[in-house]
């Protein structure tokens, strides 16, 4: 097994969650919870946009040629991002809360310094939605 390619893959995500939650604390949005896990998966965060919850998708790259970090937010991806949120809804009673999902990517530059964000309001809608 290649545990310093999972720990390198960890760090860099760990990198963007911590990049995108500071770039929408500055922008007046308050962070509720971050990396909320169940037995489907995991939602990066779930955040307050005045009275909008938002599941917050955060993808991080380093910089490199190719797609960009956003590309990875795959329909699959949005389907079980969907049945994530719909889970947590249920789970604290808040069923009829106004929703959406962001996607914020980051880009890294070599030294891992934060050389880009992204911010995609409304960045899709899941089908396993409500």
């Amino acid at each position: 097994m290649n545990f310093g390619r999972s720990n390198e893959r960890r760090s860099v995500g760990k990198r963007g969650e911590d990049a995108a939650a500071g770039f929408l604390v500055k922008r007046g949005w308050s962070i509720v919870e971050r990396n909320v896990r169940s037995r489907l998966g995991e939602i990066d965060l779930v955040a307050r946009d005045r009275d909008t919850l938002v599941f917050v998708e955060v993808k991080c790259r380093r910089e490199a040629p190719g797609d960009p970090p956003e590309t990875a937010v795959t329909p699959e991806k949005q389907r079980r991002l969907g049945r994530l949120a719909t889970g947590y809804l249920k789970r604290h009673g808040l069923r009829e809360i106004a929703c959406r999902f962001d996607v914020v990517a980051v880009t890294l530059d070599a030294r891992d310094r934060v050389k880009e964000i992204r911010h995609l309001e409304h960045a899709f809608a899941a089908d396993e939605w409500g």
